[in-house]
């Protein structure tokens, strides 16, 4: 079994690395991507209407991207045990007060500061960096794709079981549990603890190139036309994401679904996810991660347009969510592969961060827009045509990426 060596010289294996990593993530994506099945509930418990909760889910995404880029710059240097464990905490704290809220300002602050501030320290450019570090150059791709599958592993699982507690004890509760469960994400804190400082200085020795500090890494990546189109394409997907996480469940109401549709929707998306996220992380050391990823956004568009001409009916939803779960975050592992390839490894978690930051740029209009729009007009509609719209141009964007390794500039 191949092992790797954390920075205190223990030795891990990839297995368990993988399975740190990616059940971590599995809690607090599940967690969060269920939040939406409790829109309605919130809405009824504080009479706020649907725009203002959707303003507090909106503000999350944005916050869940502004903290990946510093948690993964502090990851980065003083270690990612650190940074996990302060994320879990602030997940459950939030998720557990969430029901609590009697307005705005306190789902904000407990859906959008908390919850989403602490999932995004112990999210995916953290995860994803700390896995990318762990494990041997060759199995990267792989890696990636299964940390991956376990974020749409937990909306799979987490669904479901917020859908039952909900059922058993009501919604509450039912949050307060899902809050109390993260717990379960602790013991990663000491398998993925350690930072990549340690591995860029022996890189640095060893190729007499000192390695770039965080303002030099940030200055390369910004002014590289590579990055921008990555960020751009990216910003998109948080778009479609956002949309579909916070308000699939409304989606399906408005179609005269019944409201367990919601929940299973939700579910099929998770596990296509899992398997979309798999086959990207093998596709990635095979084929073009640029065209993987205009492949992934084009689809994305094809099958909305399909969706909005199909019969809304129990079994056209859910093919649809499979469809959608496919290509859900099947687009992480050919953009961390891009930034990896580009910048390496020793700046990973904090240039992706940066690039989570675009996405959930896209993600705050996207939750945002959803309730705003169904408020003013009573459909999704015109938010599904801006969505094909964004689609096809995040398709386009993507083609004329250079895949290559910048030379990197000593720093003094």
């Amino acid at each position: 079994m191949i092992k790797r060596r954390t920075a205190g010289d223990r030795p891990f294996s990839v297995w368990l690395v993988l399975l740190a990593a990616g059940g971590t993530f599995a809690l607090t994506m599940g967690v969060r991507q269920t939040m939406g099945l409790f829109l309605s509930a919130l809405n009824t418990s504080t009479a706020l209407g649907i725009g203002s909760i959707s303003l507090a889910f909106a503000f999350g995404q944005l916050w869940w991207g502004l903290t990946q880029p510093f948690a993964g710059a502090v990851a980065d240097r003083i270690g990612t045990g650190r940074v996990i464990f302060l994320g879990v905490l602030l997940v459950a704290i939030g998720t557990f007060i969430t029901p609590l809220m009697t307005s705005t300002l306190g789902l904000i602050f407990a859906i959008g500061l908390l919850a989403a501030g602490g999932a995004g320290m112990a999210g995916p450019s953290v995860l994803m960096a700390a896995s990318t570090r762990l494990v041997p150059p060759e199995k990267r791709g792989l890696a990636t794709g299964i940390v991956n599958a376990g974020g749409s592993f937990g909306q799979f699982a987490m669904a479901p079981i917020a859908i039952g507690l909900t059922a058993a004890v009501g919604w509450a509760s039912a949050m307060q549990w899902l809050g109390i469960m993260l717990a379960l994400a602790l013991p990663a804190v000491f398998v993925l603890k350690g930072n990549s400082k340690a591995l860029a200085a022996q890189a640095a020795a060893a190729s007499g190139i000192q390695a770039l500090n965080a303002r030099q890494a940030i200055g390369q990546a910004l002014t590289n036309s590579n990055y921008r189109y990555l960020s751009l394409g990216f910003l998109v997907c948080g778009f479609h994401v956002a949309f579909l996480a916070t308000h699939l469940p409304g989606v399906v109401a408005a179609c005269g679904l019944p409201p367990e549709i919601g929940g299973w929707a939700l579910a099929m998306i998770g596990l296509f996810n899992i398997v979309g996220s798999l086959a990207m992380g093998w596709a990635v050391g095979r084929w073009r991660m640029k065209s993987l990823l205009a492949l992934l956004y084009a689809t994305r568009g094809v099958a909305v347009l399909v969706f909005l001409l199909s019969p809304k009916t129990p079994a056209v939803m859910l093919i649809f969510a499979a469809v959608m779960g496919v290509t859900f975050l099947s687009t992480v592992p050919p953009t961390v592969g891009l930034v990896a390839k580009m910048f390496g490894t020793s700046n990973l978690a904090m240039l992706f961060g940066i690039v989570m930051l675009a996405h959930q740029i896209g993600g705050f209009f996207g939750a945002f827009l959803g309730g705003y729009v169904f408020q003013a007009t009573g459909s999704y509609d015109w938010v599904w045509y801006i969505d094909i719209l964004l689609a096809a141009g995040a398709a386009l964007v993507n083609l004329p990426i250079r895949e290559m390794h910048l030379r990197r500039v000593a720093a003094h």
